[in-house]
């Protein structure tokens, strides 16, 4: 990517083929499958790229157990078509960014031979569903194999388990790498930049968008032909905003994730916890260093609070002991997160677990804006390319095939599950370093590794106890439009979200080089680095977690 000063020059008051609201997961697919089939695109995201609920998945590549089992038991026919479209796309997130994919096994604890044997038929099913592309099979495991594997479940009643395949992703970085693909295309992209109003051509219709720039408070237009609407959980917000009177469609369900210390169930494998008293499925996944246990489901408001309760953490934990011989504590929890699921209501009520996580591209008439609305991660490159075939519809195209179902993301190009050793034989870094460069940037970690040559300091770690280096915030500033300390240390680095403690230890050093690089006052920096730490307190205070967190005293936070 430019930086995004160029972009902002590059983007304002010009003319577009297509303009795409939205830099999630489904809006950068979007923008990255017109941008391939010659439609010049400019994407807008209001936040930071997957500032949302693009970067609080569970981070896993799946078609979805959960939804064959509705889909069987009631003969539900989108959540079959989710399922299905799901398994054959986890293998092209798998295939076209392997720098941030891994495959994964997922074990399914059975504690009598009636429940495992459904389990095994369910799953086999699952394995006939995907077909070719089922990434390994299914198999049951003995009670002796699945405590060889998980030492730490619960043996009391154990008979064996299911294992099966699906994957695992770094979903903040697969976002920016699919924007970073797009501007490579020569496409435009610019977070920070919401659209607070469309611009109108004789009749109504759209024919482009006024935009204010959230950082400088300054507004500008962009003109496009023709105007997507990929904002997930907010999608009612900007249709309503083209057309007031259309009705709202979208119904949000938060999902809350905690993280916790992976010794205190130590596994390669992931967890999946089949009920939940409420009729849901619970996973508990090695992620970064760390077990990350989700998810819940509550339907909220539009304006509700994103953030971890107490009542999450409680939902959580009780259902995670019971599959533990050591009982977790909420003091042992490092960090956590929360999302909202943007589900499609039909109007009929109901929970919004019962919703299928499909997907719908509607065509206003009125305005001519076209809105995806729905799906999940795993299916964001198919909402791309039926979107976009719309698109070419809407702007009198002839309808051409995806070029992104094979499409290597930016970093995965020549990347090997070996490449860290290149970074460390090059660069003299340690191995931790190398391997964490590798799985964030891919093959641009190199890119990443030069800007030590040309400042040796940059080499030096953030923090202690982390293999990120300062390389990666200038870099972060510089390439990938990271513009507040929560892109840097959630969304580039990842480090918020190994732990609130090692977060606030990094906001200092990574305050200064940012300000450094955007050219920051003293009081600006401060008060940046002040509301940061205030947002990790009030993480905190919301979750129920004791002890204040600063820069200077860390000893009473999370660990």
């Amino acid at each position: 990517m430019k930086s995004r000063a160029e972009e902002l020059d590059n983007i304002a008051g010009r003319q577009f083929d297509l303009c795409v609201i939205g830099g999630g997961a489904t809006g950068a697919a979007c923008a990255l499958e017109a941008q391939l089939r010659g439609i010049r695109t400019v994407l807008l995201e209001a936040g930071d790229f997957a500032g949302a609920t693009s970067g609080a998945a569970t981070k896993i590549v799946h078609g979805g157990v959960r939804y064959l089992e509705e889909a069987v038991k009631g003969a539900d026919f989108q959540q079959y078509h989710v399922l299905i479209r799901a398994l054959h796309e986890r293998v092209r997130m798998l295939q076209n960014a392997p720098h941030l994919t891994r495959k994964l096994r997922f074990i399914v604890p059975g504690y009598s031979w009636i429940k495992v044997a459904w389990l095994d038929v369910g799953l086999k099913i699952y394995d006939w569903l995907a077909g070719s592309s089922r990434i390994s099979p299914s198999r049951f495991l003995s009670k002796e194999e699945t405590l060889q594997r998980m030492p730490g479940l619960n043996q009391k009643g154990l008979v064996g388990s299911v294992g099966y395949a699906d994957g695992q992703f770094d979903d903040a970085r697969y976002n920016i790498a699919l924007v970073e693909t797009f501007t490579v295309a020569g496409g435009n992209a610019l977070n920070y930049a919401r659209v607070t109003d469309f611009r109108r051509a004789p009749g109504g219709m759209i024919s482009g968008v006024v935009v204010k720039d959230h950082l400088s408070g300054n507004p500008f237009t962009v003109d496009a032909r023709a105007v997507v609407n990929a904002t997930g959980p907010f999608s009612d917000s900007i249709r309503q905003l083209a057309t007031p009177a259309v009705a709202r469609r979208m119904r949000l369900s938060k999902g809350a994730h905690i993280l916790l210390p992976l010794d205190v169930f130590p596994t390669q494998d992931a967890l999946l916890i089949p009920k939940t008293e409420d009729g849901r499925v619970l996973f508990a996944i090695p992620w970064g260093g760390r077990l990350l246990v989700g998810t819940t489901d509550e339907e909220i408001a539009p304006d509700a609070e994103l953030v971890v309760t107490e009542k999450d953490v409680e939902y959580l934990l009780r259902h995670l002991n019971k599959y533990l011989t050591r009982s977790v504590t909420r003091d042992e929890i490092v960090s956590g997160f929360a999302g909202a699921r943007p589900l499609v209501g039909s109007g009929d009520g109901g929970d919004t677990k019962s919703l299928a996580r499909d997907d719908v591209i509607e065509v206003d008439p009125l305005s001519g804006l076209i809105s995806i609305m729905g799906g999940k991660w795993t299916t964001h490159r198919a909402m791309g390319e039926d979107t976009i075939h719309r698109v070419q519809r809407a702007l009198g195209l002839r309808r051409t095939e995806s070029p992104t179902r094979n499409h290597v993301l930016h970093g995965g190009e020549g990347f090997s599950c070996d490449s860290w050793e290149k970074l460390r034989s090059l660069y003299q870094v340690s191995e931790a370093t190398a391997r964490h460069l590798a799985s964030k940037f891919g093959a641009a970690a190199e890119k990443v590794l030069a800007l030590c040559l040309e400042n040796a300091a940059l080499a030096q770690l953030i923090i202690a106890d982390h293999p990120a280096i300062q390389a990666e915030v200038v870099y972060s500033v510089r390439k990938e439009m990271a513009s507040t300390l929560e892109d840097v240390l959630a969304r580039r680095l990842g480090l918020q979200f190994y732990s609130w403690r090692a977060a606030i230890d990094a906001a200092p050093v990574v305050a200064l080089l940012m300000a450094e690089e955007l050219h920051w006052s003293g009081t600006y920096a401060a008060s940046a680095l002040a509301r940061y730490v205030e947002t990790i307190n009030h993480f905190l205070d919301a979750a129920g977690l004791s002890g204040k967190c600063s820069p200077s005293s860390t000893r009473n936070c999370p660990q």
